[in-house]
C-alpha cells in the first residue's frame, strides 16, 4: 500500500526533498485536500467497475487492490458517457498521460476518503508498484501535518428541547424521612441459648405475597409515548377433558357348545317356551288371516284429499338404496339408465367418461351398461359390453332381452341378454336363480363374477351417424315404417325397427330383421367367420346393417339444418280388422308371452304386400342443440326431378335458449308434450301451432333433465345443476315449484326416472359422480287428487284458449296503422287552424260586450288572464 500522506498539497517529490520522486507541475483539475498530487481519489459505481473489471472484494481486494487499465478504455468511456463517466474530473490527466497503462487502487480502507484512487503519474505508478512488490515495505514516513487529530466537539446550541425534557423529568420535591425500628422482646422469652448444627433436612422457604390492604391503584399517570402499530391478543379457553381408556367390542361374543347344550336343557329355558308357544302361535294365525299391520280407516275408503296434504303426513323423499360400482363407475358419469320393464328392481345404468372439450371423441375405454339389482346394490348383476360411451339406449317392447343402444362414436348396437334373464330374474326380491354351473355360481362364499354380454350387432362407421346418438327408441309393434316413409301394417305384430337422432342433422330408421341387401351379403359370407364372437341373434346384421330411410332437417326461410338432440313419437293402436290391428289387450298378452321371437328367422316384407296406414301421426316434435322445438314430418315429397327429398319443418319456435335435454309425452294424455332446456321447460299441445300453451318462468338453475310423474298427471320432477329437484304441480301455481328437495345429490343431475309398482313408488336418480340413489316418494307425489285429470284437462283448454286470443290479439296490432309519436308536437290542418282563430274572436267579441275587456293591449291581457 502506499504510505498515508497528509492533507498539504506537496507530495514525496515536492520542494521539501523528503521524497524519492521530483516536483511534478500540478495537473489542470481541482486539488482535493488529504491526499497527494499524483493521485486522484474517484467513486466508481457498480456498473463502471463491471465495465473495467474492478469490482470491490471480488477483482480487487484488500490484498491485491491493483488494477492496470488501459489508457483507450477510458477514453472510450469518454466518448461514450462524456460527463457522466466516473473518470471525467480527470480527463484532461488521462488524455495527457504519457504511457498506455494507468494504475487503479482500490482504497478498502478510504485512506484518501473514496473506495478507489487513480495515480495520475507515471513515476508514482512505478513506485507503489514496487513498494508492493518488495519483500520488505518500507516504514511510511508519518509528518507532522499527516497526525491524526482527533475532531474537537462543536459547541451545543440550544433549541428549547431541554425545557421539554425538564418537563417530563420526575423529580422527588419531598424531603425524607428517616425511620429508625428496634425490635426487641423480653428476656424470658429468650428460652435456652440457640445450638447451630448441619443438617440435612430441607429448608421451608416462606416467599412474600403481596397486600391488598396497602394496594393503591394508579387511576392518572402522565408520560410520553409515542405512536405504535395497534396489537391486538385474544385467547380462549376450552375446558379439558379427561381421557381414559375404554375396550370396544367388534366381534360377537358366543356361548362355548358346550354352554349352548346346558341351556338348551335349562329349565328356565324349556319354561319359557312354554310359556310363549300359545301366544306366538295365535299371533301367527292372526298375520296368516289379516294383515294386522293395516290401517282400517284407510282401508275404509275414508281417506280424504286433505289428509294427504296435511302436515303430519311426510313430504320429503326418503333414500331407498345408492347403487354404485367402485370397479366400473369410477371416475365415470351416468348418461342414462332404463328400468327393466317386466323386472322388478332391476334397473339398467349407461356409464361413459367425463370429458372435456380437449378430449378425442373416438378414443375411449373399456364402455359397459350395467344392471344393478335391488337384492344387492353394491355389485354389478350384467355388464354390457360397448364399443364406445352410449348415450341412449332403450328395451325392446316385443322382448326385454333385446336392447338398441346409440354411441358416442355414432355406432348403432344391438345387445341379447336373453341367456341371462334367469339370473336377471333371480336377482328380484323374494326368488332365487337355479344353480348354473356353466355361468353363475350362487355360492356366497366364494368371490362373485360378474358375467359380461358383448353386443350382437353394431352398425358400420361408415353407415353411421357423424355425431354421437343422442336418442333412440323403438317403433311400437303395431306398425313399421317402408323404405320410402310410409306407414304400413306390421304383420310380425313384433317391434323390429329403431329410431336414431343425432347432432349431424339427420334422423335414421333401422330395420334389425333380415333384409334383401342382408340375405346376398349373408350367402357371401357364409363360410366365413365374424372377427369377434358375435350371438346368432343379430348375426345377418354383423358388417351389413345401414338405415334403411334417413330424413335431413331443413331450416326454415334460410340454408342450413337443425341440429336434433331429443325426439318424440305419437304411440299409436291400429283399430282395423288386420293382424296389425289386435287389441290392446292382445297386444299386451303377446307382450307378456313367453314365446320369445327369433329375429334372425324374421324377414322384411315387400311394401307392395302390407297394407298402408293412413291414420297414422307421422309427426315429430324434436328438440335441437341451440333450443328449438320443431314440429316436422319424416315422410318425404318428390321434388320436381322426381327424387324425394325431406320436407321443412311446419313450425319452428325458440322457447329454450339453448341445448333441449328432454322431449317426453304425457302418460295420460297423448297430445300433451314435456320439454326442457337449460333455463327453463314448456308444455305443448299436438295439434296448436301457436306455441306451447305454458312456459315456466326462468330459474337460476339449469334444468339438466326432467320427467312426468307416472301416477299423477299434474306432477312433474325437474333435476337442476345444482343437485335439486323441483316439483311442480299445474294445477297449483305455474310461478314457482310446490316443492323443491335440495342437496339430493351433490353434483348435476343427468337423468331423472320414476317406477311404480302396486306397493311403493320410487324415484331414481343419477349424477356426474356415477351414483344411482332410490328415493321412495311419499304419498302427496303418488295418489292423485279428486278429478285430477279432468280439472288438468280443462286447464289444458283454459291455456290453450288463452294462447288463440293472445296471438289474434296480436294479429289485430299488427293491422292497425302505426300510433302517432307524442313527442312530436302537434300540428292542426289549416281548417281546425281558421276555426280556432275564429273562436277567440268570437270569445273577445263577448268579453268586450260584458265590459270585462279593455282595449289596450296590457289590459285585455290582464283582464283574460284574471277572468
Amino acid at each position: 500500500m502506499p504510505p498515508k500522506r497528509s492533507k498539504s498539497a506537496t507530495s514525496s517529490a515536492g520542494s521539501k526533498g523528503k521524497g524519492k520522486g521530483k516536483r511534478i507541475q500540478s495537473p489542470v483539475h481541482e486539488t482535493k485536500p488529504g491526499h497527494p498530487d499524483d493521485i486522484f481519489p474517484l467513486v466508481l459505481t457498480s456498473a463502471t467497475q463491471k465495465l473495467f473489471g474492478c469490482c470491490s472484494d471480488v477483482d480487487v481486494t484488500g490484498e491485491r487492490p491493483y488494477k492496470l487499465l488501459k489508457k483507450d478504455d477510458v477514453i472510450k468511456d469518454f466518448k461514450t458517457r462524456a460527463a457522466v463517466s466516473d473518470f471525467s474530473p480527470v480527463k484532461q490527466i488521462v488524455l495527457d498521460y504519457p504511457d498506455d497503462d494507468l494504475l487503479l487502487v482500490f482504497d478498502r480502507d478510504f485512506i484518501y476518503g473514496q473506495s478507489f484512487y487513480l495515480v495520475l503519474t507515471p513515476e508514482a505508478k512505478e513506485r507503489i508498484l514496487n513498494v508492493a512488490g518488495s519483500p520488505e515495505p518500507e516504514t511510511p514516513q508519518v509528518f507532522e501535518d499527516e497526525a491524526i487529530k482527533t475532531p474537537e466537539p462543536e459547541p451545543w446550541i440550544s433549541l428549547g428541547s431541554e425545557q421539554e425534557i425538564e418537563e417530563e423529568s420526575v423529580r422527588e420535591t419531598r424531603e425524607k424521612l428517616l425511620f429508625t425500628y428496634k425490635l426487641s422482646e423480653v428476656r424470658r422469652k429468650f428460652g435456652p441459648p440457640a445450638v447451630f448444627s448441619d443438617s440435612k433436612t430441607a429448608v421451608t422457604g416462606c416467599p412474600s405475597c403481596p397486600d391488598s390492604r396497602f394496594s393503591i391503584k394508579l387511576m392518572l399517570r402522565d408520560f410520553g409515548c409515542r405512536a405504535v402499530p395497534r396489537l391486538h391478543s385474544s385467547n380462549t379457553q376450552t375446558k379439558g377433558k379427561l381421557t381414559s381408556d375404554v375396550s370396544t367390542q367388534y366381534t360377537p361374543r358366543e356361548f362355548s357348545n358346550e354352554e349352548k347344550e346346558e341351556i338348551l336343557r335349562s329349565e328356565s329355558f324349556l319354561n319359557f317356551f312354554e310359556k310363549v308357544t300359545s301366544s306366538m302361535l295365535k299371533a301367527l294365525q292372526q298375520e296368516t288371516i289379516m294383515n294386522v299391520f293395516v290401517d282400517r280407516w284407510k282401508a275404509m275408503g275414508t281417506t280424504s284429499e286433505d289428509e294427504y296434504l296435511s302436515p303430519e303426513v311426510p313430504k320429503h323423499l326418503m333414500l331407498f338404496k345408492v347403487f354404485t360400482e367402485e370397479k366400473y363407475a369410477k371416475g365415470k358419469k351416468i348418461s342414462t339408465f332404463n328400468w327393466h320393464p317386466t323386472l322388478h328392481g332391476v334397473i339398467a345404468v349407461a356409464l361413459t367418461e367425463k370429458r372435456t372439450e380437449d378430449s378425442p371423441m373416438f378414443e375411449s375405454e373399456d364402455s359397459f351398461i350395467v344392471f344393478y339389482s335391488f337384492s344387492d346394490s353394491s355389485h354389478a348383476q350384467l355388464l354390457l359390453e360397448c364399443p364406445g360411451d352410449i348415450f341412449a339406449f332403450e328395451f325392446c317392447p316385443s322382448d326385454p332381452n333385446i336392447i338398441v343402444g346409440g354411441c358416442r362414436n355414432g355406432q348403432v348396437v344391438l345387445w341379447d341378454v336373453s341367456a341371462h334373464s334367469i339370473h336377471l330374474k333371480g336377482t328380484q326380491p323374494g326368488e332365487k336363480a337355479p344353480f348354473n354351473t356353466a355361468t353363475f355360481d350362487v355360492d356366497d362364499h366364494k368371490e362373485k363374477n360378474t358375467p359380461v354380454v358383448r353386443y350382437c350387432a353394431a352398425s358400420p362407421i361408415e353407415n353411421s351417424h357423424k355425431a354421437p346418438i343422442t336418442d333412440v327408441q323403438w317403433l311400437p309393434p303395431t306398425f313399421e315404417v317402408t323404405n320410402r316413409g310410409l306407414p304400413v301394417e306390421n304383420k310380425y305384430n313384433i317391434s323390429t325397427q329403431v329410431v336414431t337422432c343425432s347432432p349431424d342433422c339427420s334422423i335414421m330408421f333401422w330395420d334389425v330383421r333380415v333384409s334383401n341387401v342382408n340375405r346376398s351379403a349373408r350367402k357371401q359370407s357364409a363360410d366365413q367367420k365374424a372377427p369377434y364372437s358375435f350371438l346368432n341373434t343379430f348375426k345377418h346384421l354383423v358388417d351389413t346393417w345401414r338405415p334403411f330411410y334417413k330424413v335431413s332437417l331443413p331450416m326454415i326461410g334460410t340454408t342450413g339444418k337443425y341440429a336434433p338432440l331429443k325426439f318424440c313419437l305419437e304411440p299409436y293402436i291400429c283399430v282395423a280388422n288386420h293382424t296389425a290391428g289386435a287389441t290392446e289387450a292382445e297386444n299386451e298378452n303377446a307382450v307378456n308371452s313367453e314365446v320369445i321371437p327369433d329375429f334372425s328367422q324374421l324377414r322384411v316384407p315387400l311394401a307392395e304386400t302390407l297394407t298402408p296406414l293412413e291414420d297414422v301421426n307421422t309427426k315429430l316434435f324434436i328438440g335441437t342443440e341451440s333450443g328449438e322445438i320443431i314440429y316436422s314430418d319424416w315422410k318425404k315429397v318428390i321434388d320436381n326431378s322426381g327424387s324425394l327429398e325431406s320436407v321443412k319443418p311446419l313450425h319452428c319456435f325458440n322457447t329454450h335458449y339453448w341445448l333441449v335435454n328432454t322431449v317426453q309425452r304425457s302418460p295420460f294424455f297423448k297430445d300433451i308434450i314435456l320439454t326442457i332446456g337449460n333455463w327453463n321447460f314448456a308444455i305443448w299441445k299436438e295439434g296448436v301451432t301457436g306455441g306451447p300453451i305454458i312456459v315456466s318462468p326462468n330459474s337460476e338453475q339449469w334444468c339438466t333433465v326432467g320427467c312426468w310423474s307416472l301416477t299423477r298427471p299434474a306432477i312433474l320432477f325437474i333435476g337442476k345443476e345444482d343437485g335439486s329437484i323441483e316439483v311442480w304441480n299445474l294445477l297449483e301455481k305455474m310461478i314457482e315449484p310446490v316443492r323443491v328437495y335440495a342437496q339430493v345429490s351433490n353434483a348435476k343431475i343427468t337423468c331423472i326416472k320414476p317406477w311404480t309398482s302396486s306397493k311403493q313408488n320410487f324415484l331414481a336418480v343419477a349424477d356426474e359422480l356415477g351414483m344411482l340413489c332410490m328415493f321412495e316418494m311419499p304419498k302427496t307425489l303418488c295418489v292423485p287428487s279428486r278429478n285430477e285429470i279432468s280439472n288438468l284437462e280443462k286447464y289444458f283448454v283454459v291455456e290453450e284458449d288463452r294462447l288463440q286470443d293472445r296471438l289474434r290479439r296480436k294479429e289485430q296490432r299488427a293491422k292497425e296503422p302505426k300510433r302517432m309519436d307524442c313527442d312530436k308536437p302537434l300540428k292542426l290542418p289549416v281548417d281546425e287552424e281558421q276555426e280556432y282563430k275564429n273562436y277567440l274572436k268570437l270569445e273577445e267579441q263577448i268579453l268586450k260586450g260584458l265590459g270585462l275587456l279593455s282595449a289596450t293591449p296590457e289590459s285585455h291581457t290582464f283582464s283574460h288572464t284574471h277572468l
